[in-house]
């Protein structure tokens, strides 16, 4: 292995450990449930999250030293703040049919581009396309996230892997429109014979401008990016349009389109996502508009768990 390779691979597991290291200690330390106690205004509700895990509608009527009094549709309980996980206000726009429409939990991304949206910080997902694309990223603030990832192409050593980065940084122009510039870089090994221990890497990705607007539940995306190979930009750039449709509580549409400069047919995709509070599942296909199309397309699935 070269003393490039050797650096390349230091500072990525280096990143990857501050991510992985983030990640637990946002977990670790909680919310501070004191400050999150409040009498919510007339018309609003709450979400309360037991340490045990039960969750419950309704809202607080009043807060003493050790324990609030809660008022559900059972009645008013006494609930110790000890026992306390969680508490979130809820929205009027969160509660449909009677049922709460908990916040989409994977609203950065599509399925391989960004959103214009950003992680806040100290929020972060674990991802795995195709089960041999593992990935992580981190919020770092509201406006900068980290990420990076790796292949676990079996019958290849660590050395010979593809490392990729995503770095992005971004902002919210307003509640529904938001703007962000990120990259998507990888490191590959510039031939494919495995067994060369000396062989060398090469860089190439996409630098790459997105603004979504919409909600959470639906939205659409465009984005505009430049490709390159090491420090070689291309000449011309590539687009893509995005959105995503949720029409039931746990499942959206999702659909990302590309156009690539010098290919004869646009890249298409569409599919759905499954998801709960803190994890999500993408079931697609990928596919091209022209004589190459096959039916239905290319399978996609991928996995994300946020935390």
């Amino acid at each position: 292995m070269t003393t490039t390779q050797k650096t390349s691979r230091s500072i990525f597991i280096t990143i990857l450990f501050c991510i992985f290291l983030g990640g637990i200690a946002t977990g670790v330390n909680g919310q501070d449930i004191i400050g999150e106690l409040k009498i919510p205004d007339e018309g609003e509700s709450q979400l309360l999250i037991t340490k045990g895990g039960s969750k419950v509608f309704g809202r607080i009527v009043e807060i003493k030293t050790d324990e609030i009094m809660f008022e559900s549709e059972i009645g008013v309980s006494a609930i110790q703040i000890s026992d306390i996980e969680e508490i979130k206000l809820i929205k009027a726009s969160e509660m449909k049919g009677g049922s709460y429409w908990f916040p989409n939990p994977n609203q950065t991304r599509l399925y391989f581009g960004p959103t214009g949206r950003m992680l806040k910080k100290g929020e972060g997902y674990i991802s795995d396309i195709y089960i041999f694309f593992p990935s992580f990223a981190y919020g770092m603030t509201d406006n900068i996230t980290l990420g990076a990832g790796f292949t676990i192409f079996p019958g290849i050593d660590i050395d010979k892997q593809i490392l990729f980065f995503t770095p992005k940084i971004g902002l919210s122009a307003t509640e529904n429109f938001h703007l962000a510039m990120s990259g998507m870089l990888f490191r590959i090994p510039d031939d494919f014979d495995f067994d060369d221990d000396e062989s060398e890497s090469i860089m190439v990705g996409l630098l790459f401008a997105t603004a979504t607007y919409g909600n959470s539940d639906k939205s659409i995306t465009v984005g505009l990016g430049h490709g390159f190979v090491d420090d070689e930009i291309g000449d011309k750039p590539a687009f893509c349009l995005g959105g995503e449709y949720r029409f039931a509580r746990r499942v959206s549409f999702v659909s990302e389109n590309w156009v690539f400069p010098d290919a004869d047919d646009p890249l298409v995709s569409y599919g759905v996502r499954l998801f709960g509070e803190k994890m999500s599942i993408d079931l697609a296909f990928f596919n091209v508009l022209g004589d190459d199309a096959v039916a239905f397309g290319i399978p996609y699935i991928d996995f994300v768990w946020n935390f």
